[in-house]
């Protein structure tokens, strides 16, 4: 199912639960006296707790970091010369000692058997390249692929605003082109490929009035046009969505952005009746986690946020390592262990033998983990698999037609959107390197194409600005 990335650190209301010190002195403040706005005017597109140094500040340390490395060293080197007290000339080696005892012929310490028997993942020459851009920048959309082998590209923001408007892009000429809007302006929403066809968009916000919507629509291919169908019990935006083996779509967890609410609440959509029915709530309340339609009809849900933007986090005790099953027969959730490591923002595929991989995303104690972990649906059993090259959040995970896993962009621990790309061998239980995309971004959306090829749409650069541009991964 085609994915977007929860919106980048520092952007509107969503940033990831990492703290910094200024955020102390915010988060006791009520909701009226915290400042939305951003450059341009438009409200609600800073976070209001801004757990990533804003890109001025990187600017700023980019252009002072040399200067202040320049300065540490010449500390340093007085300090060595002035033989104080802190560092007294029996605890340093000299430069020619170090030349006897390591001579410079000595070869390195060869690596452990074990270690280089490892397996490693199979070599990948894939390539990302760009196609025609989308007709607006936009970050927080959905992309959905639809029968005939089209993507829908709904809703999202951009520099100014939440747009209503959608387009289409067409992989046999590389082109987009605007089909009809929706009803409502969405950001945060979701949007599922029915069995019919069609496309439900469910609920979601609007940037400027953060006013979360229950309301949803459909999508007809056929005619271009989006029509209002019933609506959720429950106002809720940054849920996630599964298509069910019988047809129906699971609506759980979510946010509400203007009481800061996170639910445990689930919800079942009926497309012959066109309306929502409650189903059993999920043991913790959860948004942004992660949602996988298992091969045996049940669904997997892990991870995830629990507290709301606006409460402390000095710890980020909200991020959850939970995992919970929805079973469609008895429209109820299960507990299903724990992942090691509490994540949010992971990205979660599942591989052709039916295991979900989950990979990466914000710990406990805000830290971004390299690794990821497998989860086996026979055995209810978690394995843990080596490292990736790079610790991400907000990046996404797509099932390639050969097997392999592509792992997308997304930011880094300092806030950067990143343009890197890897890819996962389930055989080797190993990553491996692949063509880096052509623009760093997060905050966009990738869907796996009919031809086997991806196409990867929007998002934010690293100066906070919405992404027209597109580009499509040829494996």
């Amino acid at each position: 199912m085609p994915r977007r990335t929860p919106p980048r650190c520092g952007r509107r209301r969503d940033a990831a639960p990492a703290i910094v010190a200024s955020y102390e002195t915010m988060r006791d403040e009520p909701a009226a006296a915290i400042d939305h706005s951003v450059a341009k005017g438009s409200p609600s597109r800073r976070s209001r707790m801004s757990c990533y140094r804003s890109s001025e500040e990187r600017k700023v340390t980019r252009r002072t970091a040399p200067a202040m490395l320049l300065i540490l060293l010449s500390l340093a080197v007085g300090a060595c010369g002035s033989g104080s007290a802190a560092t007294p000339q029996s605890a340093v080696t000299p430069a020619s000692s170090l030349a006897a005892a390591t001579p410079t012929d000595t070869a390195p310490p060869a690596a452990s058997s074990a270690a280089s028997s490892l397996p490693t993942a199979r070599p990948n020459s894939g390539a990302f390249s760009p196609t025609e851009s989308m007709k607006a920048a936009r970050e927080s959309h959905t992309a959905t692929l639809l029968a005939d082998g089209r993507v829908l590209i709904a809703g999202g923001v951009d520099d100014v605003a939440t747009l209503a408007s959608a387009e289409l892009f067409d992989p046999k000429t590389g082109a987009f082109t605007l089909t009809g809007s929706m009803k409502t302006a969405r950001d945060g929403h979701t949007a599922t490929l029915l069995a019919d066809g069609r496309v439900l968009i469910a609920g979601g916000y609007d940037s400027k009035t953060l006013l979360t919507f229950a309301s949803a629509e459909l999508f007809d291919s056929k005619t271009g046009a989006f029509t209002p169908t019933g609506s959720m019990a429950t106002a809720r935006a940054d849920a996630t969505a599964t298509l069910l083996a019988d047809g129906r779509v699971l609506i759980a967890g979510g946010y509400d952005t203007r009481t800061r609410q996170v639910f445990a609440s689930a919800e079942l959509y009926d497309p012959e009746t066109g309306t929502f029915t409650a189903a059993g709530s999920m043991a913790s309340k959860r948004f942004f986690q992660g949602a996988v339609a298992l091969q045996d009809g049940r669904v997997l849900v892990v991870g995830g946020y629990s507290a709301p933007y606006s409460s402390g986090c000095a710890s980020c005790t909200g991020i959850l390592a939970s995992v919970e099953l929805f079973g469609p027969k008895t429209g109820t959730f299960s507990p299903a262990g724990s992942t090691a490591d509490g994540r949010y923002g992971a990205a979660a595929a599942q591989l052709q033998d039916g295991r979900v991989l989950v990979v990466e995303g914000f710990s406990q104690g805000s830290n971004l983990t390299t690794t990821g972990e497998l989860y086996d649906p026979k055995t209810g059993a978690y394995s843990t698999t080596r490292s990736m090259a790079d610790g991400q959040n907000g990046h996404i995970a797509t099932l390639l037609q050969g097997g392999l896993v592509l792992i997308t962009g997304g930011h880094d621990a300092s806030g950067d959107s990143t343009a890197s790309a890897e890819v996962f061998d389930p055989a080797a239980g190993a990553f491996g390197p692949t063509g880096a995309m052509a623009t760093a971004r997060s905050g966009y959306t990738v869907t796996l194409l009919s031809d086997g090829r991806v196409l990867v749409a929007g998002g934010i650069d690293n100066d906070l600005h919405a992404l027209a541009s597109a580009e499509i991964y040829k494996p």
